[in-house]
């Protein structure tokens, strides 16, 4: 735990010591604009250097079942998570949905292997303490781009460490046991959008300016999303859930934002040597 720590408070220094030394970019949204665009090719090089080709092999090697069961899996024990942010939330109805996903997937489904509980009508969700801050009001503040992990704002960054500490999978002893399958779920996730992140290389002529955009967008429509749900649940319990084929349709639905739509935690935790 002390080793997260460390790391996280030696990032947030890192990065509010460059971005201060920096001039104003051109976006509002992007104060830090030199610094974030350094931060950009930087984890582009890692992630063209060491996770595409491991989630290329991954995804070519192992069969699309094996896939899938892998992210049903670790998509179970982030429901957990996403429970508790959704309470937190006030989005009642959605917490208690997450709990009976946990349940039924946990026990009927293998341990989380396979996705029961989407198939039985029940919608997944994605919450995390950033969203939670900004249902309860907190301002995204400035974009930022963090080394190894990607996109995020002053907001999402501040409670990062939360969400850290709040994911499950951290608890898992021995701690070899906790690592690897802290880089299998990354390398899984970025298997997941290797298609999208292909035609954003081919065609985005700016590709840090097409990622920045994105993933502002998609966090603002998710926070708007959590403070509209209780009204949007009435309409919602009327309607037929869209079917889920065991996960896959959640696993497709990702819009890959350089490492940013990649599980944080599981990105520090397999540096964690504890």
């Amino acid at each position: 735990m002390s080793n997260v720590r460390r790391f996280i408070g030696t990032l947030a220094i890192v990065a509010a010591m460059t971005g201060c030394a920096t001039t104003s970019g051109k976006n509002p949204q992007d104060p830090f604009e030199g610094f974030n665009r350094a931060m950009f090719s930087f984890n582009d090089a890692v992630d063209q250097a060491a996770l595409k080709p491991a989630a290329t092999v991954y995804r070519d090697v192992l069969p699309t079942f094996v896939q899938i069961a892998v992210g049903n899996f670790f998509g179970n024990i982030g429901d957990v998570w996403t429970a508790v942010n959704n309470l937190l939330q006030g989005q009642v109805a959605n917490g208690f949905i997450d709990v009976m996903r946990v349940a039924v997937n946990s026990t009927f489904g293998l341990g989380g292997l396979i996705d029961i509980g989407s198939e039985a009508g029940m919608a997944k969700h994605k919450e995390d303490f950033g969203q939670t801050l900004g249902v309860w009001g907190a301002v995204p503040g400035p974009y930022v781009v963090l080394p190894f992990l990607g996109s995020s704002t002053l907001r999402d960054s501040i409670a990062l460490p939360v969400d850290i500490q709040g994911d499950p999978w951290r608890y898992v002893y021995p701690v070899s046991l906790r690592n690897a399958g802290s880089i299998v779920r990354v390398v899984d996730q970025r298997s997941v959008v290797l298609d999208a992140s292909n035609l954003i290389e081919d065609a985005a002529l700016d590709r840090y300016e097409f990622v920045r955009d994105a993933y502002l967008q998609r966090r603002a429509s998710r926070i708007r999303d959590g403070e509209k749900q209780k009204s949007a649940n009435d309409d919602q319990a009327s309607a037929d859930p869209a079917p889920l084929l065991q996960g896959s349709a959640e696993r497709q639905a990702v819009v890959p934002t350089q490492l940013s739509e990649l599980p944080h935690e599981s990105i520090v935790q397999a540096a964690d040597r504890k």
